[in-house]
């Protein structure tokens, strides 16, 4: 018997009992990110080998965007892999965090050519996940081996109603930290004893961005769009706002259009009126009894609450558990805030962290131990 694969996955404590003899994977995870490309090598659900590769301003200030790192970057991934001590040739399969694609369902995507057409297109935009796809595909094709993408922020389970905003031109669309989100509410259905295809959970990503889902037998059928101007704010993002007093900012004159842009994503949040995106900063001046600190920062939680209570209505109260993950997780004070002003709706259950390579490594062992069907793009 081997460890670390489950023959039923939502329902044996996120696959932590023991399975049926079966073959077991060897996975590339490849994670880039703004600054940083995070590699791990898994053995079925166990890491052998891991490393963050650090981008200086240097390095990518030579680059006119993020399409032109790929070379740059896949030349580092081949070169650690070297140092690594894992054979290329015992892989398996790649696995890379997805990008800006066409909007998808859930579920892990198998790289063809038309989604590395779009993503070197940037047909949804610019972003760092859009290399995860590309590389991984590259060097599988060298290997003969699939390349898969696991529930890149396009995911879009949204019901018709969420959609609607007011405004017929201007639509509401997702995109949130769809990996997090499923992985953590997986997890979450799985330790209270139900599948995650069966319950109904709320699950709140706190990270630089914030996103907050309404999960419903599988599907996030309603989240904001966490990286243009819904929901909460967030340690750099302005979230949702008074829009009067926004199109007043936009004419005039004193802002150009990327100044607007960096305060919704970037400047914005935390950032914008603290000087810092640094949640544990923060903290610190607030234990230190910096009383701004504490208001801005209570008000940030005051905001993630709110949004967990409209997810509550949108499933009518029928909520299994309030789940709350991502790196400001940790914060004690921040989610002690959250969870006073929650509890009432469900039990809370908190997984801090992003935990993003495990989450891939586990979508790509699904589809290689015949669990899940690969979807195509």
């Amino acid at each position: 018997m081997k460890a670390g694969l489950c023959l039923n996955v939502n329902k044996c404590n996120y696959m932590k009992e023991s399975y049926a003899e079966m073959k077991s994977f060897l996975l590339l995870i490849i994670n880039p990110g703004s600054t940083s490309t995070k590699l791990a090598v898994f053995r079925d659900r166990e890491p052998v080998y891991s490393e963050t590769l650090r981008h200086g301003g240097e390095d990518l200030g030579k680059f006119k965007g993020i399409i032109d790192q790929f070379e740059y970057r896949r030349k580092l991934v081949t070169g650690a892999m070297l140092k690594s001590g894992v054979k290329p040739g015992d892989l398996d399969a790649v696995v890379g965090r997805g990008g800006l694609l066409e909007p998808l369902p859930g579920g892990t995507y198998l790289v063809n050519e038309a989604m590395v057409r779009d993503l070197e297109a940037e047909k949804r935009g610019s972003h760092a996940s859009n290399l995860g796809g590309l590389i991984a595909h590259s060097i599988a094709g060298e290997l003969g081996i699939p390349a898969y993408i696991v529930d890149p922020v396009c995911i879009d389970e949204k019901e018709p109603l969420s959609r609607i905003s007011g405004m017929p031109e201007n639509p509401r669309e997702s995109l949130f930290h769809a990996l997090n989100q499923k992985a953590v509410a997986r997890r979450a259905a799985a330790d209270i004893g139900k599948d995650y295809n069966e319950s109904n959970l709320i699950v709140a990503h706190l990270g630089g961005g914030i996103s907050v889902g309404a999960h419903s037998k599988g599907r996030v059928i309603d989240v904001n769009n966490a990286l243009a101007g819904e929901g909460p704010f967030a340690p750099e993002r302005s979230g949702g706002l008074p829009v009067g007093k926004l199109v007043e900012m936009c004419f005039s004159g004193r802002f150009t259009r990327e100044d607007m842009m960096k305060k919704l994503v970037g400047k914005g949040g935390l950032m914008a009126y603290l000087g810092t995106s640094d949640a544990l900063e923060v903290e610190r001046r607030v234990e230190e009894g910096d009383g701004r600190a504490s208001l801005i920062y209570e008000a940030m939680a005051y905001q993630v609450a709110k949004e967990i209570g409209a997810c509550g209505a949108v499933l009518k109260g029928d909520v299994d558990a309030v789940v709350i993950t991502g790196g400001i997780a940790h914060s004690g004070m921040l989610v002690g805030w959250i969870e006073e002003r929650v509890r009432f709706i469900a039990p809370v259950r908190i997984y801090p962290g992003e935990n993003e390579m495990e989450a891939l490594a586990a979508s790509g062992l699904r589809v290689l131990a015949g669990l899940e069907a690969a979807k195509i793009y």
